[in-house]
């Protein structure tokens, strides 16, 4: 930032506060956690919904649902046109808090696969076993029967792999002192690319593969290839096991303002702010269904939110989203924690996000010009962020001890 950057960023909270109106006539300490929910982001400006053709009175409906049936929606929100029009906080939370994104960090292992496929350092139809025994001798006997399988059978899920998770005790997750060893164990069910089964060993080796190639941890490159070229802050990679190494499948906490970072650089085919990230070729790829599943690309789920156009989602367990709606130049994020009751395509959480997408959010990015700025639907609005922001949501599951939002 040049100079004079108190002005800039006066200004730029003064025109949030204007557009997104959470400081309306309400007690002190309540304006002073909204406007802080608010403060934008210099490379995310903001607009009043009606200003991008967005209807805000569908969002204030989706809003007054959520805190009428005690929905626990830490944080949600809608960008239109490369601009920020509904951000809301639960709980009292605001733009710094991170989130656990579970499985929406599967996605950005994709992304940053996607960065070494650009640099001519990785194909999709490279094999990791061969790689991986190389830089591990002693799992080259556990890694000999998984020659054959591909980075895109790995990331489309549907790596033939078998791996039976022990519920509170598996040694693939907290606390194991060589995850890869453990996923190497993996036992081979059927030929790769033949049958879609959603296990967690897959993104273990495809994050072990990026660190072996770039030369460097996971989520070193991670910050060096997406999080620092696209401003983020506050993000972190827990779960790292004996030998530091993360997981390529969860652990990744962000603020969600930085999740819709990610939503606009794949909404751009890969582009931010004029430099590209990742191969738009590679967003074409990972965004289109690769294997047996007919919903599933890389690392992402096509369609599975809105059937009446085209969409592409990152999921989390309990109900982390990241959705792209192309046709409206639009991006939404949720963190919560819902029920997870149900199976991978039909939980509780997936039913209640569908429900917000196609009868709230949609309807309201579809109005174009039946809509324009007005001083009442800006009250409306303000007013309903602030009661968001007051409110306190339900946790529709039990809480795990990474479920807490952080600063």
């Amino acid at each position: 930032m040049k100079a004079s950057p108190r002005k800039l960023a006066g200004a730029a909270t003064a025109a949030a506060l204007l557009l997104l109106g959470t400081a309306y006539a309400q007690p002190p300490a309540a304006a002073q956690h909204a406007a802080k929910a608010t403060q934008p982001a210099a490379d995310l400006p903001t607009a009043q919904p009606e200003a991008v053709g967005v209807d805000s009175r569908k969002l204030v409906e989706l809003s007054q649902w959520i805190r009428r049936d005690q929905l626990d929606v830490r944080s949600l929100i809608v960008i239109k046109d490369g601009k920020l029009v509904f951000e809301r906080y639960g709980d009292e939370l605001a733009r710094d808090y991170n989130h656990e994104l579970y499985s929406v960090t599967k996605f950005i292992s994709a992304l940053l696969v996607g960065t070494l496929v650009g640099d001519g350092k990785l194909t999709a139809q490279d094999k990791p076993a061969p790689l991986l025994a190389a830089a591990r001798p002693d799992l080259a006997p556990a890694l000999a029967d998984k020659q054959d399988i591909e980075l895109r059978h790995l990331m489309s899920m549907s790596s033939g792999l078998s791996y039976k998770l022990v519920e509170g005790t598996d040694t693939l997750y907290y606390g194991v002192p060589d995850r890869l060893k453990v996923a190497a164990s993996a036992a081979v069910r059927t030929k790769a690319g033949t049958e879609f089964d959603y296990i967690d060993v897959n993104p273990v080796l495809v994050g072990a593969t990026i660190t072996q190639v770039s030369g460097q941890p996971e989520q070193r490159y991670a910050e060096a290839r997406l999080f620092k070229p696209l401003g983020m802050s506050h993000y972190r990679w827990d779960g790292a096991d004996g030998k530091g190494a993360v997981s390529g499948g969860w652990g990744l906490r962000l603020r969600s303002i930085d999740m819709a970072k990610l939503g606009l650089l794949m909404l751009n085919q890969g582009k931010w702010q004029g430099r590209q990230i990742v191969p738009a070729d590679w967003v074409a790829r990972m965004t289109t269904p690769a294997g047996p599943a007919a919903d599933y690309g890389y690392y992402c789920w096509v369609n599975n939110i809105v059937k009446s156009e085209r969409e592409f989602s990152a999921m989390g367990f309990k109900g982390q989203f990241v959705t792209v709606l192309p046709q409206q130049n639009a991006v939404v994020v949720m963190n919560s924690i819902m029920s997870t009751s149900g199976g991978l395509r039909d939980a509780a959480y997936l039913d209640l996000y569908r429900k917000m997408v196609n009868d709230y959010v949609l309807p309201a990015l579809q109005a174009g010009n039946k809509v324009r700025p007005d001083a009442e639907r800006q009250a409306a609005l303000r007013q309903e962020l602030a009661l968001a922001h007051a409110s306190h949501g339900k946790p529709g599951t039990a809480l795990a001890f990474n479920d807490k939002p952080e600063q």
